[in-house]
């Protein structure tokens, strides 16, 4: 059985909606959609974190990869066997950027499955206009698409998001049904100290996008030993108006405050903390490194680490690595913690 065509044709035309949308925002076009507008300022005045910046970015990139073209030769890997009713799967989703859970909605719905979604607290504004989008266009997904606000309840599947705590209590609750569950993820870059200037600056983007909430942002260099900063602090100086918004000052200020205190050895441009640590999470405003000696050694200890990690960054990117500045940017088939969602729904 093939996915529904009809359900594909109404994500082709979501994602023209929005690339459509981004491209009269970043124009100031005067007649943009008003309804989106609305709710990307909306969700900016539910959530701090949401700037129309980095909202803007989320809906760029998935209406970039919402065309007939991508959609088909992503589900062309795939095998759709006939199938009896369509199971409900339960999404548990994420918020700590706009639209984190899309990718696990699009997979559950094009794998002609049922999607029952609990909403974070912390986003929970845009994906209800988008689907409001994809029903008019296809009103049969009106059956398909639930929201729930409190217990999630009669589900088939489960796929939940949240750190290493809530882990626990996920697997206590869904652990009786098929599911997949993720956990804290950090991304990590390797620099040679042979970098263009340009590199340094994508880097920057790795970084700094959607202010480091994301698990696809690096939070940890590793360095040669005797590696100058001065060239990438010289590169990042392109990102010194973060410091303007004043969440994240908030948590640059309490970072410095609580280093200097402990009398930590750390590098500081204004609004950026590098410290040296062997930890691969860094808090908001701060940039772990550490050094190595040896490229292929530190190459080895990272996939050691590879349950830890959602993206490894260099300049020569190898096989499942990922070049600078194209963290925030994954292809539909970047799974999450490398886990075949897909895969996981069609075997249901």
């Amino acid at each position: 059985m093939a996915p529904d065509r009809n359900t594909i044709e109404a994500f082709v035309k979501l994602g023209k909606y929005l690339t459509d949308f981004c491209d009269k925002c970043y124009s100031n076009v005067l007649e943009v959609d008003q309804n989106l507008k609305e709710v990307v300022a909306r969700a900016g005045h539910h959530n701090g974190w949401f700037t129309e910046d980095n909202i803007l970015f989320s809906l760029r990139q998935w209406g970039e990869l919402l065309t007939t073209e991508n959609l088909n030769n992503w589900l062309s890997g795939y095998t759709f066997l006939e199938k009896g009713e369509a199971k409900t799967v339960g999404i548990v989703m994420a918020g700590n950027i706009p639209l984190v859970g899309f990718h696990d909605f699009l997979c559950v719905l094009l794998s002609g499955n049922k999607v029952l979604v609990k909403l974070s607290s912390n986003d929970k504004v845009l994906l209800p206009y988008l689907c409001s989008y994809l029903i008019q266009q296809e009103p049969s997904l009106a059956d398909k698409i639930e929201f729930v606000d409190g217990k999630l309840e009669n589900f088939d599947a489960v796929i939940a998001t949240g750190s290493n705590n809530t882990s626990r209590y996920f697997e206590y609750y869904f652990g009786k049904k098929p599911n997949i569950i993720r956990k804290n993820r950090s991304s990590v870059a390797v620099l040679t100290g042979n970098e263009s200037e340009e590199e340094l600056k994508a880097l920057g983007e790795d970084i700094f996008r959607y202010y480091g909430l994301g698990c696809r942002n690096v939070s940890k260099i590793y360095v040669p030993k005797d590696y100058d900063f001065d060239g990438l602090f010289n590169a990042l100086f392109h990102y010194k108006d973060i410091i303007n918004q004043h969440k994240y000052a908030n948590n640059y200020d309490y970072n410095k405050a609580v280093y200097l205190m402990s009398e930590f050895k750390i590098l500081d441009n204004g609004f950026l903390i590098l410290k040296e640590d062997e930890s691969l999470t860094s808090p908001i405003s701060a940039l772990f490194y550490s050094y190595y000696d040896d490229e292929s050694t530190l190459r080895k200890k990272l996939q050691e680490m590879e349950e830890q990690i959602q993206c490894v960054v260099s300049s020569d990117a190898k096989e499942n690595e990922v070049n600078f500045g194209d963290t925030q940017k994954p292809s539909l088939n970047d799974y999450a913690d490398g886990i075949d969602t897909m895969e996981f729904l069609l075997k249901l």
